[in-house]
Formats: C-alpha cells, structure tokens, sequence
C-alpha cells in the first residue's frame, strides 16, 4: 500500500481552511492560462468568472488530496481495522486493487475500485471525495 498526494484535513474547519488557501493559486493559474490562450483584457473580463477561477480552485483542492492506494485485501484489512468509518465504495469488488480517501469530518471513508488504471482511479475518488463529501 502506498500513499499519493498531502492534503488530509482532519476537521471540517481544516479542510475549508486548505480549500480557501488555493485561492489565490487558483486566480494565477487562470490568468496564466488565459494568456497563454492569448486573452486579450476585453475578452478576459467577459470570459474569466468568479466561476471559472472556483472551478479552478475546486480543482487544485481535489487533486492534492491524500490517497491511498492498495490491493483489496489492504484496503479489507483498513476498514476492519477503522470500522468507525461508513465506506462508500464504488466499482466492483471484484476486482483487484482500491484508492481510497478518508475523511475524517465526516466518520466516511471513500473509495473506488480499479483493475489496471491506477491513475484513472486516483482522479476520479478524489473528484467524488470532494465533490460528495
């Protein structure tokens, strides 16, 4: 079992604090694109929405959040050993390996399975994690 990325907030109050951080992350990496795209000042103003830079700054958050990653037995032996945890798991069980994302806020534990594609999984529980809890 290995671990991939360093958010882990612990409180509620933790994770609105290291969500509200990427804020002006999120503006640059906007602005940066739209120049990059070849934005003029005009266009930037009518394109670039308070939306659009959240969107960003949704996407920043979630892509740091901490993971683990491990075969079904690891993450069987995981929720045995934390049953304080709901798991909200998606995919099948069927399969051989699972990433999965605690939140402890929440007492759940989120967490998709995947055959081969490590990196598809990754992306998509961390969008759940952050989008569902």
């Amino acid at each position: 079992m290995d671990t991939e990325g360093t958010v882990a907030p612990t409180t509620a109050a933790d994770a609105r604090e290291r969500y509200e951080a990427f804020g002006s992350t999120a503006q640059v990496v906007v602005k940066e694109v739209a120049k990059a795209m070849e934005m003029d000042r005009a266009e930037y103003r009518d394109r670039v929405t308070g939306d659009v830079v959240e969107t960003a700054r949704d996407a920043l958050f979630a892509s740091t959040l901490e993971v683990r990653v491990g075969t079904r037995e690891e993450f069987d032996q995981w929720v045995d050993d934390h049953d304080e945890y709901e798991v909200r798991e998606t995919g099948s069980e069927h399969v051989d390996n699972v990433v999965w994302h605690v939140v402890p806020a929440a007492d759940t534990v989120v967490a998709a399975t995947y055959q081969d594609e490590r990196e598809a999984a990754v992306g998509t529980l961390r969008r759940q994690a952050f989008g569902r809890v």
